[in-house]
């Protein structure tokens, strides 16, 4: 599976991502359950708690060997009063935490692992807990299925292969003098070559059909176009190599793609993986 993933959590949208192979769930998107607005101050709020502070110490020095113990203990010291504020930033830098982290970025906001975000959710609601729980056991339960573990594999596999496929891009089609912005555009020429011979559209084309999905037309594709994306990038880098014009190559690959398309999908063993 990809690193990022989203689960709907009673209309709320939350992102869940990896971070040194464990599951952290985006707190930015828990806390828009009580205030889509002032997500931040909501989970402001909630870190100047005492026993907030004393759940994130406990679980720090239980996890995290560098964690510092000293800024904890102030931190601990002051929870409560009135003048006491914390945020995720001051509470990392200062103690070197690794169960909370921040990003920018698409997939942005503040994250923490999923036995932090399960407390965080339950601060806020135990009924939005409980839904968030059975969501995220629902998305565990997904990511160890045998068919979505094939597509993944897959899914690498292609990513391996489009890296021959560049590099004969390079040495057959990209002159010398190019400029680096004249490589990429020539890449990604090519790669829509073959989203053309296999989906019929670029990946602009897609974008514009679907401009509220997540991922892209790669993302999206089933097991069958993965694999025949995957042996295409291959015959393609062969067939630049021979010196075949893009005209010819787009007509080839569209035609082998069709012979495997109907190939796969009679294939008795496939259709037990699906």
């Amino acid at each position: 599976m990809s690193k990022n993933h989203k689960i709907e959590v009673q209309g709320i949208s939350i992102w869940v991502t990896k971070n040194n192979e464990d599951d952290y769930i985006s707190l930015t998107d828990i806390a828009r359950q009580k205030d889509a607005l002032r997500s931040d101050y909501i989970l402001q709020n909630w870190m100047r708690n005492r026993s907030t502070i004393e759940y994130l110490g406990l679980w720090e020095q239980l996890n995290n060997p560098d964690f510092n113990s000293i800024e904890f203990d102030g931190f601990k010291n002051q929870a409560g009063a009135n003048s006491f504020s914390l945020t995720p930033k001051r509470w990392i830098e200062n103690t070197n935490a690794i169960g909370i982290f921040s990003k920018a970025g698409r997939y942005g906001g503040t994250f923490a692992h999923r036995d932090i975000a399960f407390e965080f959710a339950s601060w806020i609601s135990a009924e939005f807990k409980l839904y968030l729980v059975v969501e995220f056991q629902r998305l565990k339960k997904e990511e160890s299925d045998p068919a979505k573990l094939n597509w993944n594999f897959q899914r690498m596999l292609s990513k391996v292969n489009y890296a021959i496929h560049t590099d004969a891009v390079k040495e057959k089609l990209i002159p010398k003098s190019l400029a680096p912005h004249q490589i990429k555009f020539v890449y990604a020429n090519e790669a829509d070559l073959l989203n053309m011979a296999l989906f019929g559209m670029t990946a602009k084309d897609w974008r514009d059909q679907n401009p509220d999905s997540t991922g892209n037309i790669r993302d999206m594709a089933s097991l069958e176009q993965l694999v025949i994306l995957s042996n295409m990038e291959s015959i393609n880098a062969m067939l630049i190599h021979q010196g075949i014009t893009q005209a010819e190559r787009l007509k080839q690959l569209n035609q082998i793609a069709i012979s495997q398309m109907t190939s796969l999908l009679n294939a008795k063993g496939l259709k037990k993986i699906n």
